[in-house]
């Protein structure tokens, strides 16, 4: 009992001296969830990783997983593989949600968020001007509805662009499954892969999760020959109830003749809920605080607004209590 009452006056004139170690270890490795390698969260991650080196305490690392993506990170961050990751909004609403068919009804409600509003995510179609010359199918409709086969090309399982898409066939009426069976094809591959089956005609449309600079949509357009397609309008209303936004993707792409109707998913920096107060506190700060730095490494992140990073419109789920506390002290909130 002695031991303990000294431990304690020992730990309080610490405390008051301002001296007992912050709760980030000198040990600790910080996992930051990406995606793929010459994705744009892989650049936002690296970059990302360099920025936080600086502020942590010596000893600790900090390392990219590049893998994931919108529907896996979520995941990752939920069951301790990731400590910090790029998600959707949308998928981050999906996930603590257990939405049905995306996460399969397991809700993973240990996801918090850092800061929101990063960047918006368009999903968006390109389809191949020779496709549409020999088929004659020049809108969406009719490519995905008509009688002429169509080999379509997105990203893997975990990347959140599978999901749109198949969410966008079934706004039409139809399903990978039709696609298939009209003598069609789902090729799923890297983003880096992608392009040169584009210019190779080896694929006729490309789902994409499109941003400002997007290093594989801006090889397929230079190179692919491609037309940007509208979502139709009651597609976007479908999607729009399943927390996409319908968004204008703007014209920065050869093979846009105007903004594009798209949806926007949104990017935002989520944690797990057991993540200590300081740590939150600053990832958050860091990442806030380097918005230069950031959109110096990727143009997408031009527009990202500090001030309204903590609004749940652009996170879509919770703050972490260590970020809404360094948004409070800087008066954002």
């Amino acid at each position: 009992m002695k031991l303990t009452k000294l431990t304690k006056t020992i730990c309080a004139g610490l405390l008051a001296a301002g001296l007992v170690l912050p709760s980030i270890a000198q040990a600790e490795t910080i996992k930051i969830g990406a995606m793929r390698l010459g994705s744009a969260w892989y650049i936002f991650g690296a970059t990302l990783s360099k920025l936080l080196a600086d502020s942590l305490p010596a000893g600790a690392k900090v390392e990219v997983i590049a893998k994931g993506g919108g529907v896996g990170n979520p995941i990752s961050v939920n069951s301790g593989i990731a400590t910090i990751a790029l998600a959707n909004v949308a998928t981050a609403v999906w996930a603590r949600q257990g939405h049905p068919v995306v996460y399969k009804g397991e809700k993973h409600e240990d996801i918090r968020a850092l800061v929101g509003g990063l960047n918006s995510v368009w999903i968006t179609a390109m389809v191949k001007e020779d496709y549409i010359k020999k088929t004659g199918n020049d809108t969406l409709e009719k490519i995905l509805l008509g009688d002429k086969p169509v080999r379509i090309v997105m990203k893997p399982k975990g990347s959140s662009v599978p999901v749109v898409a198949d969410m966008i066939m079934a706004a039409m009426g139809t399903s990978r499954d039709k696609i298939k069976a009209n003598g069609g094809e789902i090729i799923q591959v890297g983003a880096k892969q992608i392009p040169s089956l584009v210019r190779d005609n080896r694929a006729d449309l490309y789902f994409e999760s499109a941003l400002k600079g997007h290093p594989a949509v801006t090889e397929a357009s230079l190179t692919g020959n491609v037309r940007f397609m509208d979502l139709p309008d009651d597609v976007l209303s479908k999607l729009s109830k399943q927390g996409l936004n319908p968004t204008p993707l703007p014209k920065w792409f050869k093979g846009q003749s105007g903004p594009t109707k798209a949806v926007d998913l949104g990017t935002v920096i989520i944690a797990h809920k057991n993540m200590s107060v300081d740590l939150a506190y600053l990832i958050t700060k860091t990442i806030v605080e380097n918005k230069a730095a950031m959109a110096q490494a990727h143009k997408a992140w031009n527009n990202f607004d500090p001030k309204t990073a903590h609004k749940i419109e652009k996170t879509g789920i919770p703050l972490h209590p260590g970020a809404a506390k360094y948004y409070k002290e800087k008066g954002m909130m």
